[in-house]
């Protein structure tokens, strides 16, 4: 449009004049059409509400266990006409073996109010106490709930709240107590375009894309897997330095054959739902990368298997086919993962509030703060309070969900393949 031209919508959100929007004041109906679903009945009803020229303000229609609920807010028509139209309505309902209900009002919905979030909860299962208790504590904060939706069924039960009314934060706040307190997984992130527009993924490796520590497997193999564990337990819970902990147990693997690196991939064990995660993202255009306190000669190897985009981690020096019990190049810590994060970002193309951040250690925060979105996978106790939410189900898939992807368009994005098996 030119700055010549002036535009015939107004400046002002619901103000008279604007096609198709009546105004507050103008009689409109809406007609509840309840039953056991089954093809046509939409079109029937619309078929039936053309005879008397109404206009379409709006349409919701759900389905839930084959019974469909579909209401159609439509301009009222004439008043020599109205009451036909509402015998006819209910005549075709009864031929249809449906029920229906036309209520009288005026306008359209109301507004939804500021702040707007979506509210993603995850059960296995999913309790009504649950439920309960999450609905009155967005209640309380003062949020209203516009719209539920079922994201998934399995390996979990996902139901999503659209929220108005309520700053993001304040609400996010208030449900990770409540959710602590009820035992469910609750993420909340701010509506818009930019949750659909997250393009890069980064995880940790260790206990989140895979269920091993992978210097754990080293140290198996030369007889000190108890104390390389406790000292990398302490390490995630964030109680050691990680660089000093790294070197204090490389060490230990000095002197071991190069030839176990092979024998070490093969005993990595992916988490439940990591490859449908990753092939998901992948085909909706996501890019996917791992940084990890670990060792490039396994995630290399994961790189590969995956068809990851981005990899990095610390490298075991290797002299004379043996393990030297020492590490060569840059650490990579806990603000080197945050660097990675945000290089990644950068040569991905992607403004780092639209990037999402998976891990489960206290080595993993300061990534989990930088991106946009922050997941505790299976978390220390130190990183669900500090990430923007939890997952602590065993399926590394249900973070899908917490983009707002179905289990459906996960099943769609894998062509009916039958590989969704985790």
């Amino acid at each position: 449009m030119s700055a010549s031209q002036t535009s015939d919508v107004p400046d002002v959100p619901g103000v008279p004049d604007v096609p198709g929007v009546p105004d507050a004041d103008v009689p409109t109906l809406l007609v509840k059409i309840f039953g056991k679903d089954r093809p046509g009945i939409t079109a029937g009803l619309f078929d039936t509400l053309a005879a008397y020229s109404v206009d379409v303000v709006d349409i919701e229609q759900v389905v839930s266990r084959g019974r469909l609920v579909l209401c159609a807010l439509v301009t009222e028509p004439t008043v020599a006409t109205q009451g036909e139209l509402r015998a006819t309505v209910h005549s075709w309902a009864e031929s249809m073996k449906l029920q229906a209900e036309i209520i009288s009002g005026t306008g359209d919905n109301r507004p939804r109010g500021e702040g707007r979030s979506h509210v993603t909860v995850l059960g296995h299962p999913l309790t009504a106490e649950q439920t309960a208790a999450i609905a009155a504590r967005i209640a309380e904060v003062g949020g209203n709930i516009d719209r539920i939706f079922r994201l998934a069924k399995y390996p979990v039960t996902a139901v999503e709240f659209a929220v108005s009314g309520c700053e993001t934060e304040r609400l996010r706040t208030a449900l990770a107590t409540e959710a602590h307190a009820v035992g469910v997984d609750v993420a909340v992130v701010s509506a818009g375009l930019h949750r659909r527009a997250q393009r890069l993924v980064v995880m940790d490796v260790d206990s989140t894309l895979i269920q091993d520590e992978v210097i754990e497997l080293f140290a198996a193999h030369v007889g000190c897997e108890d104390k390389v564990a406790e000292v990398t337990a302490a390490a995630m819970r964030g109680e050691l330095d990680f660089e000093q902990s790294l070197h204090a147990r490389v060490a230990l693997l000095a002197g071991l054959d190069a030839s176990v690196v092979d024998k070490v991939r093969a005993e990595v064990r992916l988490t439940p739902g990591a490859r449908t995660l990753v092939r998901t993202l992948k085909r909706l255009g996501y890019q996917v990368g791992v940084v990890s306190g670990g060792f490039t000669q396994v995630t290399d190897d994961l790189k590969d298997k995956l068809g990851l985009d981005f990899a990095q981690a610390n490298t075991l020096e290797i002299e004379d086919g043996k393990l030297t019990g020492r590490v060569t190049g840059m650490i990579v810590d806990r603000a080197g993962k945050a660097r990675l994060l945000r290089r990644f970002a950068e040569e991905a193309g992607v403004p780092l509030e639209q990037t999402v951040a998976i891990g489960d250690g206290a080595n993993d925060l300061d990534m989990l703060n930088a991106a946009g979105l922050g997941v505790a996978f299976n978390a220390k106790p130190v990183v669900r309070r500090a990430a923007d939410t939890a997952v602590n189900v065993p399926f590394l898939d249900t973070v899908l969900y917490l983009l707002g992807i179905t289990r459906e368009e996960v099943e769609a994005a894998d062509g009916g393949t039958g590989e969704l098996l985790h």
